[in-house]
């Protein structure tokens, strides 16, 4: 089946709401699983696995989000549950092509941030992708393909450039045969 990103939650654990509730304890299992995570909307799912990685992430348990690169740690853990939530729903519904792209486009968010946070913190960055369980690998750098047409695309424009070259060459010694000229005859005039 499907894997599930809420390792740590079981299916029949209760919402937020109703955890704390004396009566609960002496409430059918029906209706328990009525007000379970299981029968949960798509939303407080995803507010769960929200709060799991936000949790994995915080230094202490007061810390909502130190000053310093932390709120960037809790931005690539919200950006991890919505990805993760994404991946779970294109396993059921794979010709789903918006929600495919919203993927895309977060993980490209997620990795310029992990990369960013890579180059001016490293420590947090290590302690972010093993806290979330993330595998990152820096972008490719850019390669253009070689081809035969490119390859004598950029032959023909070396040429013309080169050829442009002899041609201006010419003229600016034309021009400073000129300017010798006119300035042999200014001293002439002065004497």
């Amino acid at each position: 089946d499907i894997p599930s990103h809420l390792d740590d939650l079981p299916p029949t654990m209760l919402k937020k709401e109703y955890a704390n509730l004396p009566i609960m304890n002496s409430v059918d299992d029906v209706v328990k699983r009525m007000l379970s995570l299981e029968m949960a909307s798509q939303k407080e799912k995803m507010k769960v696995k929200t709060q799991q990685l936000v949790e994995k992430v915080r230094r202490s348990p007061n810390d909502n989000g130190s000053f310093e690169l932390l709120p960037l740690s809790f931005t690539v853990a919200v950006l991890t549950a919505r990805i993760r939530t994404l991946e779970e729903h294109l396993q059921k519904h794979p010709k789903d092509k918006k929600n495919r792209r919203f993927l895309l486009m977060d993980l490209d968010r997620r990795r310029k941030m992990l990369g960013y946070l890579r180059r001016v913190n490293y420590s947090t960055f290590e302690n972010t992708c093993k806290q979330l369980d993330i595998q990152y690998s820096p972008p490719q750098p850019y390669t253009r393909r070689v081809t035969k047409r490119w390859l004598v695309k950029k032959a023909l424009c070396i040429k013309v450039f080169q050829e442009k070259q002899k041609l201006k060459a010419a003229e600016r010694l034309k021009q400073r045969r000129e300017w010798q000229a006119r300035a042999r005859a200014a001293r002439e005039q002065q004497e």
